[in-house]
């Protein structure tokens, strides 16, 4: 299971990278070719409002299995941090279960839009005539593999629970403290620790 879970999070840790490298060529390229050609022949040359979009829809699809892997989504836990170790896991399981079917109806769903888009050959109305499927097709795989990543992490965290490894169960699903974010940054806390 550990080795599973090494290597979800490396394919989650590459496909962020992907998605920075799709987002920084993807916006940031087009729009300075676009502004530059403005400035020079009056018109642009690229539709960069429409393959930035491309470009962020994709990022956010490769983006989302880190986030699930380094623990970023947001959780409100105001109330489950007063609880006890026990009952807390039981919150924690719960919310990355209900992540993973979330996750789940998200990449079932984004099929029927690529599916749709495919049968109907569907192209964007811009003057780049784009076949939707290409970043529908990106877009839906990070879908794809964000409920792949959600799926497992709560079968890691039940594999080591009965394993009774506890520590190694919250690790994969509970928030960490503000005081162990602080420490992750560097900024010392009023106890004195970094």
């Amino acid at each position: 299971m550990q080795r599973a879970h090494e290597l979800t999070e490396r394919v989650s840790r590459w496909l962020a990278w992907i998605a920075g490298g799709i987002i920084l060529f993807g916006c940031a390229v087009p729009i300075s070719i676009d502004v530059v050609s403005r400035a020079m022949i009056g018109r642009t040359l690229l539709e960069s409002f429409e393959v930035s979009g491309y470009a962020l829809a994709a990022c956010i699809g490769l983006g989302l299995g880190y986030t699930v892997t380094s623990k970023a989504n947001i959780r409100v836990d105001i109330l489950t941090a007063k609880l006890p170790g026990g009952l807390r896991i039981v919150f924690d399981l719960a919310a990355a279960i209900a992540l993973a079917v979330i996750a789940i109806a998200l990449a079932w769903y984004s099929y029927d839009v690529l599916a749709e888009s495919w049968k109907l050959g569907a192209r964007s109305q811009s003057t780049l005539r784009v076949p939707l499927i290409l970043p529908q097709g990106i877009w839906w795989l990070g879908f794809v593999w964000f409920a792949t990543v959600a799926f497992l992490t709560p079968l890691f965290a039940i594999a080591r629970l009965l394993a009774h490894d506890r520590q190694g169960a919250e690790a994969l699903i509970s928030n960490p403290d503000l005081s162990d974010e602080f420490r992750e940054i560097g900024i010392q806390t009023r106890d004195g620790k970094r």
